[in-house]
């Protein structure tokens, strides 16, 4: 049960006064995040910050206020202007002065009731709206605010501007928010006092107070101590959240796994190159994982054409000579037949026997590999999420990899181990990810990270070009594959639209069948699966010489043999997706070259991509210029599903934060793994205020 001091953050939005059916609709729009039928919650709101601020401090009298700023003015009221009767178009005026100067105050579409109430002739009055200048005229068309002299103490001088949604005014915003503000109950601390005195936060609801009140700019500003404090109580709710599920994972009954090296031994002689510095590194990692009583939880990064397949196959082999067996998991099936092509003459080499399961495997094939997974007869299986379906069971399922981890969605990862008992798992992604990011999906990983290439392929060469030079690089391209050289044709990005996407790959489609003839092939999102496979098999065979492509299409085949990709509107694509892109080629000892087009003239982000683009290879470089240029969001390449957001924590702004975070998280865990302690309860406390509460049911369970 949540606690009930918490209760005035949960109850909905509607509780609080005058929010009806209606306004109540228009914050469930603003706010956003929660279950389209659900009614936002107090809490909700008190996260919704808001972005700017009006200062009305500025007094500066009619003839001295600049045209376009916002201004507060001491009247007095002159007279009434009405419009003739029956023209709505003209507007109502009503005429005042100070001492500088007159100046019109101008409604549309008035009351003239609640005008000549508000506005009596003879008063003096306090306006404040925008200064608007009409042939050396003063003039303020609907002012913000109109109060008495009285009333003047109580006008909000500084006001905060919040991003609003149709149907909902500024003025109903904040005051729904200073109601909730009122009921923020007092909380017990939940940070470290050392903290809290070294960074000077205030508690957690003054920051919410100051956040919502802000006097200058500056308060606005993601590292002011409110926000700091605020960004840094949700990464610690969500570095909490994953420790104790590391924890839990951990705690759960694990398996000392140690091979005698005869499988691996054999697997490295029959390996064409020797291992890289890094792939040495992560291995002796993962190996040293395997052999402690405990589950294996580690995420192996690599850059395309690392060699990650070779580290899982080697870390099956522990496994395997182990006595258990092991499961390689792919999002697709091209990529499940691709690790399965580099697999199996090394793990025949070995004496290991494998097996592929996916969608497509059928009858008696899929029977036999069935029984065998159970029998223990097969040491390998290389499959899809086919392979977790229900009747696959295994005699001792002792490691899973997953490839591609962020393709099946972050909640799957553990239910992949309920195949067996004490499974460890090996995620693998040739995304490069900077380490905040890693924190914020993967903090309940380990990490190896393979940072180089083997030995003997060769830099791939990047080049710029503008549309306009279109017919040269279909020149090229003629030229290249009149000497065997195999290209890919990526095409742009249609309005985020497949259905578009793949209407502009048929169109370069057709126009390069007829510049090159029936040597291209077509590969997109919305062909059957089989008839895509077809194409890129045929493209592998070199029966195409050239691919065109849409990116929705799983082009992670490994086709040595291609040197050339070709990507049009460059300047539509995020940096990891180029730099994914690029990674097609060079996967062999030839020369090989990315040409990027773009069309102009270019912005100042797409000019900073390409320039990254042709400046380096490096994948985690990359990876870091893409967090700067465009923050977390899409930083994968994908938008994302399943992946935290966060409201108010601003990855890159706050990545510092989340270093402490992650190490303060490990601290409480270790020492307080129940969070049963005076500062473990208020730890839960914050865990419920940020959607954290899988972590306390998981607490519960035990």
């Amino acid at each position: 049960m949540r606690p009930t001091l918490l209760n005035p953050l949960f109850r909905p939005v509607t509780s609080l006064d005058g929010i009806g059916e209606k306004l109540g609709q228009a914050l469930r729009r603003l706010l956003g995040g929660v279950d389209a039928d659900a009614v936002p919650r107090v809490g909700d709101l008190l996260f919704h910050l808001p972005v700017a601020i009006i200062d009305r401090s500025r007094q500066p009298g009619i003839a001295l206020s600049p045209a376009g700023a916002i201004v507060t003015l001491h009247v007095r009221v002159d007279r009434h202007q009405r419009p003739p009767p029956g023209n709505r178009r003209v507007p109502y005026k009503v005429f005042a002065h100070d001492e500088t100067g007159e100046i019109s105050l101008t409604f549309f579409h008035a009351n003239p009731d609640w005008l000549a109430k508000s506005f009596p002739v003879g008063e003096t009055l306090y306006v404040s709206g925008k200064m608007e200048w009409f042939g050396g005229r003063p003039s303020m068309v609907h002012p913000d605010h109109v109060v008495s002299e009285a009333d003047f103490a109580a006008m909000p001088l500084i006001e905060p501007v919040y991003p609003l949604t149709a149907g909902l005014s500024g003025k109903v915003l904040i005051r729904t928010i200073r109601e909730a503000l009122a009921s923020v109950p007092a909380l017990p601390e939940w940070l470290d006092p050392a903290l809290t005195a070294r960074e000077k936060w205030p508690d957690f609801a003054a920051a919410l107070n100051a956040a919502h009140h802000p006097a200058k700019p500056i308060d606005l500003e993601p590292t002011s101590p409110q926000l700091s404090r605020l960004a840094y109580d949700e990464l610690l709710a969500s570095q909490l959240a994953l420790s104790i599920l590391r924890h839990r994972q951990r705690k759960a009954v694990g398996a000392a796994r140690i091979g005698d090296g005869r499988l691996k031994e054999k697997i490295l002689a029959a390996l064409p190159f020797t291992l890289t510095g890094s792939q040495v590194e992560a291995l002796a990692e993962i190996d040293a994982d395997l052999a402690k009583p405990e589950r294996m939880l580690r995420l192996l990064q690599g850059d395309v054409g690392s060699g990650k397949t070779v580290v899982a196959l080697l870390a099956a082999a522990s496994v395997i000579e182990s006595g258990a067996q092991a499961a390689i998991m792919a999002p697709t099936e091209l990529l499940v037949r691709q690790h399965a092509r580099t697999i199996a003459p090394l793990a025949d080499a070995a004496g290991m026997r494998i097996a592929v399961l996916t969608g497509r495997e059928r009858g008696r094939e899929r029977e036999e590999t069935i029984a065998g997974l159970a029998s223990g007869e097969i040491d390998l299986v290389v499959g899809t999420h086919a392979i977790f379906q229900a009747g696959v069971e295994f005699r001792d399922l002792g490691l899973v990899v997953v490839d591609e981890q962020h393709r099946f969605g972050v909640h799957q990862r553990f239910a992949l181990t309920s195949k067996g008992k004490a499974t460890d798992v090996l995620v693998m992604t040739a995304t490069p990810i900077p380490r905040t990011l890693v924190l914020t999906y993967y903090g309940d990983m380990d990490v190896s990270r393979l940072t180089e290439k083997p030995a003997g392929r060769r830099p791939i060469e990047t080049r710029v070009l503008p549309l306009s030079r279109l017919d040269e690089v279909v020149a090229r391209v003629r030229e290249a594959v009149g000497r065997d050289a195999k290209a890919y044709w990526i095409c742009p990005l249609v309005e985020e639209s497949e259905v578009l996407d793949v209407s502009a790959a048929e169109d370069r489609y057709k126009a390069l069948v007829k510049a090159l003839g029936p040597i291209v092939g077509l590969a997109h999102g919305q062909m059957k699966p089989a008839e895509r496979d077809k194409q890129m098999a045929a493209f592998q065979a070199g029966m195409f010489k050239v691919l065109v492509a849409t990116t929705v299409v799983e082009v992670g085949v490994d086709v040595p043999d291609a040197t050339i990709i070709v990507i049009e509107h460059a300047e539509r694509f995020g940096l990891a997706q180029l730099h994914q892109l690029r990674g097609r080629v060079g996967r062999s000892d030839r020369a090989s070259v990315c040409l990027l087009l773009y069309k102009a003239p270019l912005g100042a982000v797409a000019t900073d991509r390409l320039r990254i683009m042709r400046e380096t290879e490096d994948g985690f470089v990359i990876a870091e210029e893409d967090l700067r240029l465009r923050g977390g969001g899409e930083i994968l390449g994908t938008r994302q599903s399943g992946m935290p957001g966060f409201r108010i924590a601003n990855i890159e702004m706050h990545a510092p934060l989340m270093e402490i975070a992650r190490d303060d998280a490990q601290l409480i865990v270790d020492r307080d793994p129940d969070l049963a302690g005076e500062r473990g309860e208020a730890l839960r406390l914050l865990l419920y205020i940020f959607g954290r509460d899988e972590a306390v049911r998981l607490l519960r369970a035990g």
